[in-house]
């Protein structure tokens, strides 16, 4: 997709410039703002006292500065004072600020973790001990279990990070497990004003749980017994069990802002960490206008391994975030464990559902009178505060619609009316996949067709004059379910809506019903009515299969050293399976058909063999410059995402177009316009990081309809680190299309020797413009 030039963003400063007068009274807006770093004249003793005399003729003051993965500053200006401050001559370019949102065990076990395997991941890497998570997110409960630093040395050597202090973040607050905590509220603040103590904590402390939360998942240490009111007991464990953790709390009540996002990047790369974990995200918008974009670019270049959320904007299509070829982008599959809890209804049958509720129950045997909310209207069929008749629902079991309020409060709805119970039920965009939720009344969630059955039930009885009953069973925790994984409902899919010669998402990782750490202050269930409290809970979204691949990427740093955020992403993705615990393809847990490479990336994470990967496909700062140019982007865009003075494009484009950057996917999209035959290639290159002497052979699984081509068919290396060359050639016929739709196919490359095999996905999808 092409991006818009720099002249395309001046036409829109100069298109919003009606007069002097009407610049004034409009809303300020907070800007990033980058500068030629390397101009700072000398009268001036900080680049923070240059920045603040750009900003002399406004009433704006500096926000934030940036040193590291960008520079520049921060600013909340009018138009007119950011038209005059774009005229001045070293600065280069301002982006508007984005809000974000977040993207809201067993885990360790189902990805084949085992503590008691001698030659396994986790004792090779010594639990990740000398390695650093950096967890952008709401922060970290540090009283938690989960981050004790029992039998942790001093933490390594590089690190120069700190612990701020504030009236409910104590120095001691951080320990040799959690070594680093910042917060960074001041882009907030400078659009919503000063915060109020009482309802958010200006500190590293975490008032949400979601950072608490994600930190653990990444890195917690061994704690038991865990569990979440009785549900999931057992051993809790993040993936690298002794990695350190530095926390940069950015999000807060009103979202996530950019401005304390890029912030939070410069500190962490600064500070030394290894891994950037990130479960936000917002719109797709091009790179050089996304500071998530820009800040990870930076921490990669410096060696900084960043893993992102994919969104929870699925099942449906172009809904992936976090786009960029230099993240490594996840989704979220299900596990083998799930949380039965099924209605019965009062003509016998029984309906799927899932909860963790734990608190008392309905009474066994009886069943209650069922009433549907939505026979009052949509905001009591959605169940919102205050739509309910408490005529209507008292001492009934209470169907409401999923979707606007959180699912917990819902019920919480439902119980203030005076219901019993409640049964969620999804909507059609939603279908059958289930999040099990910690609720404040006996309630279970039911898939798209259980509520269909549900409303017939009742409708039917209500016909027949009879009454409509039912009851929820309880079941607690189940194990060894399958088929496991499937891709989770709500996770967001491809294709990539900025790149589609990039596949995205990369991969999935355990992302539904996730027992991890939780802050003793809050509820469970996030309501703030709900006086029950859990040192562990249980969450569903790409926020908690993020920072499992952030926990794998620091065991595979601590392996491999010298390996590249490129080459550990590659290890990740030529290694990842496709197939389900009962070996059928893996399904799409929405509708329970056959998941594609737009649902998983390349699958789902295998951490034993991407150990060990035999090649991988590494990419270099210029690769990346070669290419945004191949993409249309501007020198001058493309130098707002470096940093980079001589981002020229002129003699970038070797490669010939943007599916040639060196990823271990490959995505071919073919604009039909009429043409009957089409074809393209891919250049590659692969490191052996395997024996040194090895022979690698070719298997090609050609996408429907498609001719594919691999020369050399065959690899031989002689030392490890060595590089070869690879050309795929895919040529394919135009197929019959209605204006505006496309057609997907799939296949794959792989090259395998007698102990490694690196699979590459292959996509060509064809479209028929309108």
């Amino acid at each position: 997709m092409a991006s818009p030039s720099h002249s395309h963003i001046i036409i829109l400063f100069v298109l919003s410039l009606a007069s002097a007068s009407a610049w004034e009274v409009e809303k300020k807006t907070t800007y990033i703002v980058q500068v030629q770093h390397e101009a700072k004249p000398s009268i001036f003793p900080t680049h923070r006292h240059w920045y603040q005399s750009s900003l002399a003729d406004t009433t704006a003051s500096v926000i934030h500065t940036y040193q590291t993965v960008f520079h520049g500053f921060s600013a909340r200006l009018s138009p007119a004072e950011a038209h005059k401050l774009h005229s001045l001559s070293h600065v280069i370019t301002l982006i508007p600020e984005q809000v974000r949102q977040l993207h809201t065990t067993r885990s360790p076990q189902f990805l084949g973790l085992n503590t008691a395997d001698r030659d396994g991941l986790l004792k090779e890497t010594d639990f990740g001990s000398d390695l650093v998570i950096g967890v952008i997110d709401t922060g970290i409960s540090p009283d938690s279990q989960s981050f004790n630093d029992r039998d942790l040395a001093l933490p390594p050597p590089k690190w120069k990070g700190n612990c701020v202090a504030a009236k409910d973040f104590p120095p001691t607050s951080c320990n040799r497990k959690l070594i680093g905590a910042r917060y960074f509220c001041a882009g907030y603040e400078a659009t919503n004003g000063k915060m109020n103590d009482t309802l958010e904590s200006r500190s590293p402390r975490d008032s949400d749980g979601h950072g608490t939360h994600t930190a653990s998942i990444a890195a917690g240490r061994y704690v038991f017994p865990a569990s979440t009111m009785g549900y999931a007991r057992g051993m809790a464990a993040g993936m690298a069990p002794k990695a350190r953790l530095a926390v940069y709390k950015v999000c807060w009540n009103a979202g996530c802002y950019d401005s304390d996002i890029l912030a939070a990047f410069d500190a962490a790369v600064t500070d030394g960490v290894d891994v950037i974990s990130l479960s936000v995200g917002g719109a797709v918008v091009p790179y050089h206008l996304d500071a998530i974009a820009v800040g990870a670019f930076g921490a990669s270049e410096a060696g900084v391994f960043v893993s992102a959320s994919a969104g929870n904007g699925g099942p449906g299509g172009l809904t992936v975030t976090n786009v960029a070829p230099w993240v490594t982008t996840v989704g979220a599959g299900t596990i083998d464990r799930d949380f039965p809890a099924d209605v019965m209804l009062g003509n016998g049958k029984v309906i799927g559902g899932v909860s963790v509720y734990g608190g008392p129950g309905l009474t066994p045997s009886r069943l209650y009178p069922l009433v549907y909310a939505g026979s009052d209207g949509y905001s009591s069929s959605l169940c919102l505060e205050d739509s309910l008749d408490p005529k209507s629902v008292r001492g009934k079991i209470v169907v409401c619609d999923r979707g606007v309020n959180s699912r917990a409060a819902k019920g919480e709805v439902v119980k203030k009316a005076g219901g019993v119970g409640m049964i969620l039920t999804n909507g059609p965009f939603d279908g059958e996949g289930l999040v099990a939720d910690c609720h404040v009344l006996p309630a279970t969630s039911v898939g798209a067709g259980g509520g269909d059955e549900l409303r017939r039930y009742m409708s039917l009885a209500s016909q027949l004059r009879s009454p409509a009953t039912a009851t929820i069973i309880f079941k607690g925790t189940r194990l060894g379910i399958k088929p496991a994984p499937k891709v989770a409902s709500f996770s967001a899919r491809g294709p990539n809506p900025e790149s589609p010669e990039i596949l995205k998402p990369d991969v999935i990782a355990p992302g539904l019903n996730i027992l991890a750490a939780w802050p003793s202050t809050l509820a469970p269930s996030g309501v703030p009515s709900d006086e029950r409290r859990s040192e562990f809970n249980i969450l569903s979204g790409t926020s908690m299969a993020c920072p499992h691949v952030s926990g794998l990427a620091a065991l595979l740093k601590a392996a491999h050293p010298d390996w590249s955020p490129a080459a550990i992403r590659s290890a990740l993705i030529t290694t990842a399976y496709t197939l389900d615990n009962g070996g059928g393809p893996m399904l799409d847990e929405s509708n329970a058909n056959v998941s594609s490479v737009f649902d998983y990336g390349a699958g789902h994470v295998h951490p034993d063999s991407a150990i060990n990967p035999g090649l991988v496909y590494d990419i270099s700062t210029y690769d990346y410059v070669d290419f945004l140019c191949n993409s249309n982007y501007t020198s001058h865009n493309i130098r707002v995402i470096t940093r980079n003075q001589a981002s020229d494009c002129s003699g970038a484009k070797r490669a010939g177009h943007s599916g040639n950057l060196n990823y271990p996917s490959l995505s071919a999209v073919f604009q039909q316009y009429g043409k009957q035959h089409m074809s393209t290639h891919f250049i590659r290159t692969v490191t052996n990081v395997g024996d040194p002497n090895s022979l690698y052979t070719l298997t090609i699984a050609p996408p429907p309809g498609t001719e594919v081509t691999v020369e050399p068919d065959t690899l031989a290396f002689r030392r490890l680190g060595q590089k070869l060359n690879f050309l795929v050639r895919v040529q394919t016929r135009a197929v019959k299309l209605s204006p505006g739709s496309s057609t997907v196919k799939t296949g794959s490359i792989v090259w395998s020797d007698t102990k490694h095999t690196v699979t590459s996905p292959l996509v060509v999808t064809m479209q028929q413009p309108l």
